[in-house]
């Protein structure tokens, strides 16, 4: 990268997101955030996990012939012209137990089943986005990112028996606490860059400031109550203190930021009216909090277990549930492959964005390792073994290749492979047996 005295006009325009945004730094600008560090011999890693509800269509998913050289099936022809960056993994298993809904979302990235609960006894594990986000949050304002399209569910269509947190979300901070998915992209956006609704330089320094200056208040009071407290309010206080001091730090990251040039671009007003337009909005927050640098990691829904959602815009009037039990229905089996098709085709659009986005010597899909697939296989029978799991992007190998693992394979050998390429290695996690061998996801 060279950095020139020669700058391109900051205020050039593009469009994306529903508004206008300027372009980000490029190398001819000055002075450019990606030249502060020697991205081409240490790019950042991005991990990106994009969940799809109800299960696949299998035979229309699964490659005929491994290895090199397969033929794209229909659900993934969308992602064709993308080979060299993909990789079709089949063989991969999710842990049995009953509330296959449940059990499909709770496992997808914590290796652990959901148990049956009122909802005052969650029990799950932590999932590997959140370890991967403990460690690289370290040096990003937002630690992870969740994200979703259907808002939550508390006593609707959820597993009998089971609580609905265990199909609201994939992410768990341990193995109690789900996390919430925000849908509403407005929330997204001031999660990214706060209230403000602009990612305008001054005005995101003028919050910036009222932040740190609310903080100092409130670190003074608490070090006033502090001779006041006894030992175990004391311990009390002292863990609302570190919760503040990894504000302040994020603040003071945020602040050290603030020089770098984002593209401008206006708060999105709320949820927008088609699933379509809504999940290619979030897509795009996606890519733009990857491309800013404020977080690494995140988890995507495109849909939550048992759910109901219709797709009136591709000619699917009915939910999507009761479609996913087709019992071999030849009009519900036509039905499920147009939704499963449009969900791998909106997808296709978020990896051409990070393919067309700069990142250092590379392109933001280069450097990303992105994870789509479900929970379940087959739909229809709730089936646990030979998951449908696809890795994009040039951080999570080679590309262009389906690889058949040993039936039964844990989903969870996969994760641990991923953690390891994102530089946050663990000995296990959930029902994990092992890694799964490098040389399938590097070709090394």
């Amino acid at each position: 990268m060279i950095i020139t005295k020669k700058a391109i006009p900051r205020r050039t325009m593009l469009k994306g997101l529903g508004a206008s945004l300027a372009l980000p730094l490029l190398d001819g600008m000055v002075p450019a955030f990606t030249a502060l560090r020697d991205t081409a011999a240490d790019p950042v890693r991005r991990l990106g996990i994009v969940y799809v509800p109800n299960g696949m269509m299998m035979d229309h998913w699964t490659p005929a012939t491994e290895g090199i050289g397969f033929n794209f099936p229909t659900i993934l022809q969308p992602l064709e012209r993308f080979r060299d960056q993909v990789e079709v993994l089949s063989g991969m298993h999710g842990v049995d137990a009953e509330g296959p809904h449940a059990r499909a979302s709770t496992r997808f990235l914590t290796g652990v089943a959901s148990q049956r609960d009122d909802g005052s006894n969650l029990k799950a594990g932590i999932s590997m986005d959140q370890i991967a986000g403990r460690v690289l949050g370290q040096e990003t304002q937002l630690a992870t990112l969740e994200l979703a399209i259907d808002g939550r569910d508390f006593a609707g269509s959820c597993d009998e028996g089971f609580s609905c947190a265990y199909t609201n979300t994939i992410s768990w901070a341990n193995d109690t606490t789900p996390l919430p998915m925000e849908n509403n992209p407005r929330a997204v956006f001031e999660r990214l860059f706060g209230d403000s609704g602009s990612t305008d330089p001054a005005v995101r320094k003028a919050r910036l400031e009222k932040d740190a200056s609310l903080l100092d208040s409130v670190t003074d009071r608490a070090r006033y109550l502090s001779r006041q407290l006894g030992s175990t309010d004391q311990a009390k206080l002292d863990q609302y203190l570190e919760a503040v001091r990894d504000i302040e730090r994020r603040i003071q990251m945020a602040e050290a930021q603030s020089e770098r040039e984002l593209p401008v671009v206006d708060q999105p007003a709320g949820i927008p009216d088609t699933f379509g337009e809504h999940t290619k909005m979030m897509f795009d927050l996606l890519a733009l909090a990857y491309e800013t640098d404020l977080t690494r990691v995140a988890t995507f829904m495109m849909g939550r277990e048992i759910t109901g959602r219709t797709y009136a815009e591709i000619g699917v009037p009915d939910a999507h549930h009761p479609i996913s039990h087709h019992q071999r229905d030849p009009v519900k089996l036509e039905k499920l492959m147009k939704i499963n098709l449009y969900h791998a085709e909106l997808f296709a659009e978020f990896i051409a964005r990070l393919n067309s986005t700069p990142d250092g010597d590379g392109t933001l899909l280069d450097h990303s390792m992105i994870v789509y697939g479900a929970g379940m296989a087959d739909s229809n029978s709730h089936y646990s073994g030979n998951l449908p799991i696809l890795l994009a992007g040039g951080a999570a190998g080679t590309g262009g290749r389906h690889m058949q693992h040993e039936p039964d394979t844990p989903l969870a050998n996969l994760h641990l492979s991923l953690l390891d390429k994102m530089g946050v290695p663990i000995e296990s996690l959930g029902d994990s047996t092992g890694r799964l061998p490098l040389e399938t996801l590097s070709g090394v």
